[in-house]
């Protein structure tokens, strides 16, 4: 991936979200979304029902797997789509909670200043 072929919305140490700028995935209304070795192609509607789904897991304890000296090792998380799920630390989670939570932000602060710019002009 070239850096110049994409957009970058937001980061953090454990991912990155952004825009193809080219090519054929390019589609606007979407984001990739890449974090370890998985790359998940999301719509609004698919990123806010992700962020549904991050936040049910930190508040469901059937979500928890894997105890181990009381204290658990990894969580079960559902993707935005029903037949993926995916197992990670609790560390991992956080992380891809904020890489989510500030993906929404950056393109709501985006919509926003676009929506200013062209009541200004």
């Amino acid at each position: 991936m070239i850096m110049d072929d994409i957009n970058t919305i937001y980061y953090n140490d454990f991912g990155i979200v952004f825009q193809w700028k080219r090519c054929a995935a390019r589609d606007l209304s979407k984001v990739q979304l890449i974090f370890k070795d998985t790359g998940l192609f999301l719509s609004k509607e698919e990123l806010l029902k992700f962020r549904k789904n991050i936040k049910s897991t930190f508040n469901n304890p059937n979500a928890y797997l894997c105890e181990q000296n009381s204290k658990f090792k990894s969580v079960l998380l559902q993707a935005p789509n029903r037949q993926t799920s995916f197992i990670m630390t609790l560390a991992e989670l956080k992380n891809i909670s904020d890489l989510v939570e500030g993906t929404i932000f950056q393109l709501g602060l985006n919509r926003f200043l676009t929506k200013q710019k062209l009541s200004c002009n």
